[in-house]
């Protein structure tokens, strides 16, 4: 097993340091994120969570991979190309392995989804708020159910809890009608999560729009236009995920590299996409370090 001592945490914390006055040209872009500053690539949490959105075999592979050795070393290799901000769950699991890497002397910052097993948005914020995260989301599953049931007015108040901790609040969704509600309703909040596929239909509204039975969680290429949209349209920060569809744009580097440059073309200067990466086979941080880089930069010329 990997083991991941204080020598590395030392060199990690050499390396922070002295980031910000040694950045090379080509270094992976920063924007502001309220008084924080973050990377354009936020590394997601879903593979560390075993979540695959393909397989429960590929699930069980990813959790039998991101031991907690093998996930601090994987964050230190984030920060080290300069991935400043880790996006994953607030919950045990994820807050114990976070709050360890941070005792070794680890620095990224954290964006936190709301965890709905709690059943208590209180309770877990408050346990979330003890590893200071610099932004609180509400889990865009939640929100999408919210949606579908005509109660998503009943987000306010959820949203004003998370802005009591004194983080960037977020409202997730996978579905682009949320966002078009939501700009009318002028709720304080401070940035969006936004899917580019529209994860939150139900079995019988998904065989109607692919024109066939769907079996598991249905991701339809046309739906990325329609969420892109909003993030052009909104004046609010979007924090893109799903980019790569859950592995389904990742069959070669030409195919990754077209879906980040279709989601960069409708960023804003000031958005960033969040990718979940799986670096058990290959090298991936590096590569979208580069590919997220090579998109900002066109947005520029």
């Amino acid at each position: 097993m990997e083991t991941f001592g204080r020598r590395d945490m030392l060199r990690l914390a050499a390396i922070a340091a002295t980031a910000t006055t040694a950045r090379a040209s080509d270094a992976l872009p920063m924007v502001g994120f309220g008084p924080h500053t973050i990377s354009r690539l936020i590394v997601g949490g879903n593979p560390v969570s075993a979540t695959s959105h393909v397989s429960p075999e590929l699930d069980a592979e990813m959790r039998d991979y991101f031991t907690t050795a093998h996930t601090k070393k994987f964050l230190q290799d984030c920060e080290s190309a300069d991935i400043n901000t880790w996006q994953s769950r607030g919950d045990r699991h994820i807050m114990r392995t976070l709050n360890e890497y941070r005792l070794e002397g680890g620095r990224i910052q954290w964006i936190a989804q709301t965890a709905t097993e709690y059943g208590d948005l209180q309770r877990n914020l408050r346990e979330i708020c003890t590893l200071k995260p610099i932004g609180i989301y509400h889990h865009g599953s939640q929100t999408d159910r919210l949606w579908q049931t005509a109660k998503l007015d009943q987000l306010c108040d959820n949203l004003k809890a998370i802005r009591q901790t004194g983080a960037q609040v977020g409202l997730g969704t996978h579905i682009p009608e949320v966002v078009d509600y939501a700009e009318t309703k002028g709720w304080d909040f401070d940035f969006y999560m936004t899917c580019v596929y529209n994860l939150s239909r139900g079995a019988e509204e998904a065989a109607k729009v692919a024109g066939r039975a769907v079996q598991g969680e249905f991701f339809r290429d046309a739906d990325r236009e329609l969420m892109l949209d909003r993030v052009r349209q909104t004046s609010k920060t979007c924090l893109i995920f799903k980019v790569y569809g859950a592995t389904r744009q990742c069959a070669t580097a030409d195919s990754r590299r077209a879906a980040i440059k279709l989601v960069f073309r409708a960023a804003k200067p000031r958005d960033a996409v969040v990718i979940g990466m799986f670096p058990k086979r290959q090298e991936q941080v590096l590569e979208n370090c580069r590919l997220v880089t090579e998109a900002s930069a066109l947005q520029t010329k």
